[in-house]
């Protein structure tokens, strides 16, 4: 941020907060889930505390395991959210907090803006990018043919356990579900192409990234609502 001239966003913040309701959850027994997690430090807290038997649950977004701060060289506002990008050990440290359980599931971040938004100085632009649209594919570049998760346990971190968290009838093929389903083609090319997007925002910073693997066909509540040309 220093080099960059602009506003600093230290781990120290995100790290203090979650310190401060970890000792809160384990005092009251109660359940707490940390959304957006994105340092190593906040990681290391979360580990220390389920080990220590509190009710806690985390997740991490797409763009907190696909890229670091240095995609913010280029002043691009669509490389601003909240929390910001970190460095290349917080990266790895959100993968090997999927893998070993640590981080329980992947959640986007949708951040939707209007182009007009977006295209101001990076300190006056708001924070957040769409996510919903390449979850799939950058979880499958990264985590699956990665090595860092395999396929079951990535579609577990966007099904079964998220909606166990929040207690929700979801996130299953069992006799009666709802029929909520994404079909996958883990070898598929997928280009990111904003113009493309079904979202009517376009502020994505994975512009023109080549991924291996992606969606082809999604069902909801056994109707489909969207099948790739």
């Amino acid at each position: 941020s220093t080099r960059l001239g602009l506003a600093g966003l230290p781990a120290a913040g995100e790290e203090i907060m979650i310190a401060r309701d970890l000792i809160l959850a384990e005092m009251t027994g109660g359940l707490l889930h940390v959304p957006h997690l994105s340092t190593r430090g906040a990681l290391a807290l979360v580990r220390e505390a389920k080990k220590r038997g509190v009710l806690v649950t985390a997740e991490v977004s797409p763009h907190h395991f696909s890229l670091t701060d240095e995609a913010v060289i280029g002043f691009d506002p669509n490389t601003k959210m909240s929390p910001p990008l970190r460095g290349r050990a917080d990266v790895e440290a959100m993968m090997e907090g999927l893998a070993d359980g640590t981080l329980d599931c992947i959640a986007t971040d949708h951040a939707p803006h209007h182009p007009d938004e977006k295209a101001l100085e990076y300190d006056n632009a708001p924070c957040g990018i769409i996510g919903l649209e390449t979850a799939v594919s950058l979880s499958l570049d990264r985590l699956v043919h990665g090595g860092v998760l395999d396929l079951p346990a990535m579609v577990r971190c966007f099904t079964s356990a998220p909606a166990a968290i929040f207690h929700l009838a979801k996130g299953t093929l069992s006799p009666g579900a709802d029929g909520d389903i994404t079909i996958i083609d883990p070898q598929r090319p997928a280009v990111v192409d904003a113009r493309t997007s079904r979202s009517l925002s376009r502020n994505t910073p994975f512009q023109g990234m080549e991924l291996r693997g992606g969606p082809v066909m999604t069902i909801v509540g056994g109707d489909v609502v969207w099948q790739l040309n």
